[in-house]
């Protein structure tokens, strides 16, 4: 009678560690994909905010007319692309160069440095980035927890077959590792 009760104290604790790291891979699994999805917000927002950005521009910079177009082609492209921000990394940093780009053109135009619409898009856009990149470094995280627990014995004997496998870590561009150039 007591190897009964072992045997079902022993398949009990296999019962419990199995649902428990079933249901910690799952946790894992959804805390990617919702810091996925607060990339794809971050950017939306910064979606948003650059058509304000370039009609409060538009009667500054008549003859920065190039930039502007850039940064609107960019927009779109990023925006008719689909997909996840993963998909459309690409597209983004382009994005973010002609955002780079407009405003280094603006510093030729104190009028509009003073502005305070400008001033006002110029800072909620640095926002934007700043959150772009917490949000992508907190994907990182959780790709990086997720992509651990799948791997690691004995959660991997778990992980293969119910179907749980590693996510790609979101990496930044070549151009978005180039140093920045400062002349004076």
């Amino acid at each position: 009678m007591n190897t009964l009760y072992i045997l079902l104290g022993v398949l009990g604790v296999v019962v419990l560690w199995l649902v428990f790291t079933f249901n910690s891979l799952v946790r894992y699994r959804n805390r990617a994909k919702e810091a996925l999805s607060d990339i794809d917000v971050q950017l939306k927002r910064r979606f948003d905010l650059i058509p304000n950005l370039i009609e409060t521009v538009k009667g500054y910079m008549q003859h920065e007319k190039s930039v502007l177009e850039n940064v609107t082609k960019a927009r779109t492209a990023v925006m008719s692309m689909g997909g996840s921000p993963l998909d459309r990394d690409q597209a983004e940093t382009q994005l973010s160069n002609t955002l780079k780009t407009l405003f280094a053109v603006s510093e030729n135009y104190p009028d509009l440095k003073a502005n305070a619409n400008f001033l006002d898009l110029q800072r909620e856009l640095a926002d934007t980035e700043n959150k772009i990149q917490a949000s992508r470094r907190f994907y990182n995280t959780m790709v990086m927890s997720l992509n651990t627990a799948v791997q690691s014995f004995p959660t991997n004997l778990i992980a293969k077959p119910f179907g749980f496998s590693e996510e790609k870590f979101f990496e930044a561009e070549t151009s978005e590792k180039a140093p920045v150039k400062v002349k004076f």
